[in-house]
């Protein structure tokens, strides 16, 4: 017996979207656009936190040493380092590693390469800190040791990042939030006259027995699947453009692991928006039946 409702529920709401295509059209463009945005912003918010991690592991401190700096003085450096508690990792390089990662650097181009001896390159010490916050205490306390000769930290390339990241946030939220309003309205303003419509249906119905429940089921039904299909077509769309835009982004982004994006990252996002549509196009359509629907 329930299984026959249901398929009764289905039936009719099939029969609903079939005798209003334009509005059923509407419904689900409005819902494929907030989806899509979402989507999009999605994706932007996890590649920039994504690049955020890649740059945050990476020594974000470089100290060049003087010529006469000694193993033990930079020994020494290195513990007063450690003990200020901000720093999550130090790396020496000597001069002769250096001059090996500038040859691997510029293996292709033989007149550099002639150009560089291990004695132009001075050695250095990569520094990664615990936080953000410390890299300007950490540069200033370098910079004061009699041995270094520059520093170099790239705290504006990860504050730049982290900024740039906390302002898609912002306008992703306001924007999905105006998005998703928007699309709750003209979903309650279809449902509505949709239920508006069939009036003289309803009371028919209810005077032959039909439950309240009875009534409200299939037009709750087609709130959903307008929700979901626009779900649908939104992540389908952001998803192709994504994939359709890799290689380009893959070889702008060189050297930054990010791309491809997981599949598994892909399928959690589509599902999430699955679940989210579900419960927009049932709010949606649980307020304009019991609104319009007494």
């Amino acid at each position: 017996m329930k299984r026959k409702e249901n398929m009764s529920f289905l039936k009719t709401t099939r029969n609903h979207v079939r005798r209003s295509p334009y509005q059923a059209l509407a419904a689900i463009m409005i819902m494929a656009l907030t989806f899509f945005v979402v989507s999009v912003f999605t994706f932007l918010i996890f590649g920039s936190s994504k690049i955020i991690t890649y740059f945050e592991s990476k020594p974000q401190v470089t100290a060049f040493f003087k010529e006469e700096a000694k193993q033990e003085n930079i020994d020494t450096l290195k513990v007063d380092l450690d003990a200020t508690q901000k720093v999550a990792n130090t790396r020496f390089v000597s001069k002769k590693e250096a001059l090996n990662i500038y040859r691997e650097q510029n293996k292709s181009d033989p007149l550099l390469l002639d150009l560089v001896t291990e004695e132009v390159l001075p050695a250095s010490l990569e520094i990664s800190t615990n936080k953000i916050e410390d890299l300007a205490s950490i540069s200033e306390m370098l910079k004061k040791s009699s041995i270094v000769s520059e520093v170099i930290f790239q705290k504006d390339v990860v504050s730049a990042l982290t900024n740039w990241t906390n302002a898609l946030k912002k306008i992703g939220v306001l924007l999905v939030g105006v998005l998703s309003l928007v699309s709750v309205f003209i979903m309650v303003t279809i449902i509505g006259i949709k239920v508006s419509q069939k009036r003289e249906e309803i009371e028919i119905m209810r005077l032959i027995g039909a439950t309240n429940w009875y009534i409200r089921w299939p037009f709750i039904f087609e709130g959903v699947f307008y929700a979901v299909t626009g779900a649908f077509l939104g992540w389908t769309i952001s998803t192709g453009i994504l994939l359709y835009t890799t290689p380009f982004l893959s070889s702008f982004l060189q050297g930054i692991p990010i791309l491809p994006v997981s599949p598994i990252f892909l399928g959690e996002v589509f599902l999430a928006e699955i679940l989210i549509a579900v419960f927009l196009g049932m709010a949606s359509s649980f307020f304009a039946v019991f609104r319009y629907l007494k």
